[in-house]
């Protein structure tokens, strides 16, 4: 819609325009200029003799009609007009056409004229504008400003996966792709995290038998409830997505829920299942895996989102797809010619989705705390969730194990509102109060010496960076970028300094 405004403006107020040009190719033009008397002819076959005189000496019109003349023909003429192929009446008129703004009316304007007057239809019945690739700053790319980025060599050190993913994520509708290796690298990291879960996941799914058969989806455990409806969701976003030409809410849809929610959530809480733990907290050992049922409709689960995943992935990064869809048991030819996914109402679990949201909700404030207080990955703590709801304090008994694994805790007290635990520090979650237990970990002393040296080492630093950008000869005399660089280092410091107070107010609260 963005561009319709300007297309119709275009047509409903056209203008005569030169037609002819001094090329070497191009459609002669069909006139004719007699030597003899000098008159002019235009003539669909060329003609013997003049009509006026009767001379015999003619000669054709040298320049030839403009470039956008012949492509405004490529609808049909590729296709064996003007006879009335059998590929002709197939693929025309088709449906869309892609193209960028700057020959909207060069050349869709031209096929849309040709297609009517030749072929009394229009020959698409939708334009898609794509947008155009500039620089990181926006600037158009340049071999003279030497900003061109050159796919061959992206692909060759990224992989032509990730640069694809990278310019379908950045391409809104109506907006330009500002273009980095930065970006695109990003990118290869979410190729290799797809790669790497899906080598996860194959190592136990070796001698599965894709056709094992789900009873009943109301009966499977909580995470794998929820996985079913997060993927079914986002079957239905991809659909609509593609549909509107909505190609970077596809693609962001697809990045949220392949990294964010399979492998961060869903596979770590399979683990355990897949391995079985004989306890949890600072004792969990790994052993074989039990043939229980929850075990083998994990199992069915993690095949069926791997294979659905595969298929909704493969319109943007086909050549790691392709890799991974001859890996997957059951799978024969190209993943090219699988049906793609279609969103089934049995999957939609909003029960399960709010108590997944739940478990995420307190499991992340418990990690919070612990990346706050510079706590280990490794060591186990013990957490204390208040909640004044008893429908919720139930929900959370229900799936302490969860909460257990994914926060590394050696206990979980759930209870309703009363006083704080001592020396904990201290989340909030919806109306949920979150506390971790410093006691015995930290030694609050020694941490908040420290960190107000740290505070006042960052301020010394604060101040003499907001001296020197009030200083007006730096501001006038030194480069642009140069006077940027400082302005991020102040925002930098001022965001590390917020975080250190913050820091030091829990470790402060959290010592009584």
């Amino acid at each position: 819609d963005t561009w319709a405004n300007t297309f119709f403006d275009w047509m409903n107020n056209i203008r005569d325009w030169c037609i002819s040009r001094q090329i070497w190719w191009g459609h002669r033009i069909p006139a004719w200029t007699c030597d003899t008397c000098g008159k002019l002819i235009v003539s669909i076959e060329a003609p013997s003799a003049c009509p006026a005189c009767n001379g015999t000496s003619l000669t054709q019109e040298t320049d030839v009609l403009d470039t956008w003349f012949s492509s405004a023909l490529w609808p049909f003429s590729t296709m064996g007009w003007l006879d009335e192929t059998p590929l002709l009446k197939t693929f025309y008129p088709t449906s869309v056409l892609i193209t960028g703004f700057d020959i909207l009316f060069f050349w869709v304007a031209r096929m849309m004229m040709m297609g009517l007057h030749f072929m009394k239809d229009v020959p698409f019945r939708e334009v898609y504008i794509h947008a155009l690739v500039r620089d990181a700053e926006g600037k158009k790319m340049s071999k003279s400003k030497g900003n061109v980025i050159d796919p061959l060599q992206v692909m060759e050190r990224f992989g032509t996966d990730a640069f694809r993913f990278t310019l379908t994520a950045f391409a809104a509708q109506g907006r330009d792709i500002k273009l980095s290796e930065e970006r695109i690298e990003g990118y290869r990291h979410f190729i290799n995290k797809i790669w790497n879960a899906f080598r996860f996941s194959l190592q136990h799914l070796k001698g599965f038998d894709p056709d094992y058969s789900l009873k009943d989806v109301r009966h499977l455990s909580l995470v794998n409830r929820w996985i079913l409806s997060r993927l079914n969701s986002v079957v239905g976003t991809l659909i609509r997505a593609l549909d509107e030409y909505k190609f970077n809410e596809a693609a962001s849809a697809l990045y949220q829920f392949v990294w964010h929610e399979f492998c961060d959530w869903y596979l770590e809480i399979i683990k355990p299942i897949l391995y079985r733990t004989s306890a949890s907290g600072a004792d969990r050992k790994l052993e074989e895996p039990k043939k229980s049922e929850d075990y083998e409709a994990t199992l069915f689960i993690l095949y069926f989102v791997l294979d659905k995943t595969l298929r909704l992935l493969h319109p943007f990064i086909p050549f790691v797809t392709e890799e991974l869809w001859h890996k997957l048991p059951g799978t024969s030819g190209s993943i090219m010619r699988a049906q793609f996914p279609a969103s089934n109402p049995q999957h939609h679990d909003t029960e399960a989705e709010a108590a997944m949201n739940l478990v995420m909700g307190i499991t992340s404030g418990i990690r919070n705390i612990r990346g706050e207080m510079n706590l280990p990955p490794s060591l186990v703590v013990d957490a204390t969730v208040q909640c004044p709801d008893s429908r919720v304090r139930q929900q959370i008994e229900d799936h302490r194990e969860i909460i257990n694994n994914m926060a590394r805790l050696q206990t979980l007290n759930v209870m309703p509102p009363g006083e704080p635990p001592p020396s904990s520090a201290t989340t909030v979650y919806d109306n949920l109060a979150i506390f971790v237990s410093l006691k015995g970990i930290i030694d609050f002393k020694a941490e908040q010496a420290r960190l107000s040296k740290e505070i006042a080492k960052t301020t010394k630093e604060l101040e003499r960076l907001s001296k020197k950008l009030s200083n007006q000869d730096f501001l006038h005399k030194a480069p642009a970028d140069v006077v940027e660089g400082v302005h991020e280092k102040r925002e930098r410091l001022a965001e590390k300094k917020r975080k250190l107070q913050q820091h030091l107010d829990v470790i402060s609260a959290s010592d009584q």
